[in-house]
């Protein structure tokens, strides 16, 4: 049995605090060739999800919120956003499955966010993702004002 503890969602999301990338995976598939890959993802509020979608191998994911609150948005081809929703589990918006080939970000709204995120496997890192060439690319300065004006448009900052 593998259990999801406060405790140990709280340590993953300490790790993501003291990373680089403001984020942190725990993954809980023992091998990347699984047909499942399961785990945590834990973010920061200031942490940048490049749009992507997953497609060539196509693949479904699914993002369930255990802690904090997260805004999952998706776009057209051209990024124009065509739905979003806030995961935020006392609202009652608990998860979300994103259709293989559909472009999408994450994006953490408060520090300490933590989503158990289920993808099908097997994963490789030259195929997993598709980024969006519309978006700025991880690590780019213009990556916080692109997840804030996707915020405002969402009508999740005034």
């Amino acid at each position: 049995m593998i259990k999801i503890e406060q405790e140990f969602i709280g340590a993953i999301a300490k790790q993501a605090e003291e990373s680089p990338r403001m984020r942190k995976n725990y993954n809980y598939h023992q091998s990347y060739d699984e047909v499942v890959n399961r785990m945590l993802n834990a973010l920061q509020k200031d942490t940048y999800v490049q749009p992507h979608k997953h497609e060539e191998p196509d693949k479904h994911e699914v993002f369930l919120i255990l802690k904090g609150k997260a805004a999952v948005i998706e776009f057209d081809n051209e990024g124009n956003i065509t739905d979003s929703i806030i995961l935020d589990a006392g609202s009652g918006n608990f998860g979300v499955e994103i259709q293989p080939r559909v472009w999408h970000t994450i994006i953490a709204l408060e520090n300490g966010t933590v989503v158990y995120e289920i993808k099908e496997g097997p994963y490789s890192p030259l195929n997993d993702k598709n980024f969006a060439t519309w978006a700025p690319k991880e690590g780019d300065t213009h990556c916080k004002v692109f997840n804030n004006n996707l915020l405002q448009k969402i009508g999740y900052l005034s």
